[in-house]
């Protein structure tokens, strides 16, 4: 029978190469699970069954032969702080990855920044400590708030990212807010055209994620 020791070094660096080569592809095939923690955004609000951001990210994923789940954790309605209320029942604790996309409606009702920024804080470092990678996806005030509040809460993701070295997506609407033919009537809650597009941004993040996951990797270092 012939051993490892027994084949020549160049014989034996292939054969080592072949079983990394396999460790490698099994781990790329594995699927990652992703929850998305958030609101009306995420939960598909007006949308028809199919076009929801989860259901676009997910087929999205699989058209590109990435091995992922994405479980939908939206509720509408729901502000930063609701969203740490609910995070342990909301968030297996045996998801690789969550996307975080909270914070419109504390935008939309003016909620303290300090308190929206207090309750982000806690949900991204529950998930690093559990070993979950986390993705924010970032909102930004609305103007008519005054600009000293813009200021306040359009700092929260960045300020946020840099400090937990979490993934960021700056702006989760990108290309869709103020859009009217991206908008359901209500101007607030993307189309399915609209939803499309805030795939279409998001996703180079998303596999950066799924990246991280399969790393084992929470955050940047």
């Amino acid at each position: 029978m012939t051993t490892f020791k027994a084949l020549p070094a160049f014989a034996l660096g292939l054969v080592i190469a072949a079983f990394a080569g396999m460790a490698a592809s099994a781990a790329a095939s594995e699927k990652v699970r992703i929850v998305a923690l958030g609101d009306s955004l995420t939960a598909g609000y007006g949308l028809a069954p199919g076009e929801s951001f989860v259901d676009r990210l997910q087929a999205r994923l699989g058209e590109e032969g990435i091995a992922a789940e994405v479980i939908d954790a939206g509720v509408s309605g729901d502000t930063a702080s609701g969203g740490l209320s609910r995070l342990e029942w909301s968030v297996p604790e045996d998801a690789d990855a969550v996307i975080v996309e909270l914070g419109a409606n504390d935008a939309l009702r003016g909620v303290d920044p300090e308190v929206t920024r207090r309750a982000l804080t806690q949900i991204v470092e529950k998930l690093q400590a559990r070993g979950q990678a986390v993705l924010l996806a970032g909102m930004l005030a609305p103007p008519n708030l005054g600009p000293q509040y813009e200021a306040e809460f359009n700092a929260i993701y960045p300020d946020l990212a840099e400090t937990t070295g979490a993934l960021l997506y700056p702006f989760f609407l990108d290309g869709v807010a103020t859009e009217a033919s991206l908008n359901q009537p209500d101007g607030i809650h993307p189309t399915a055209e609209g939803v499309e597009v805030i795939v279409d941004g998001i996703l180079p993040k998303v596999k950066e994620l799924i990246e991280r996951a399969r790393k084992g990797e929470t955050a940047d270092g």
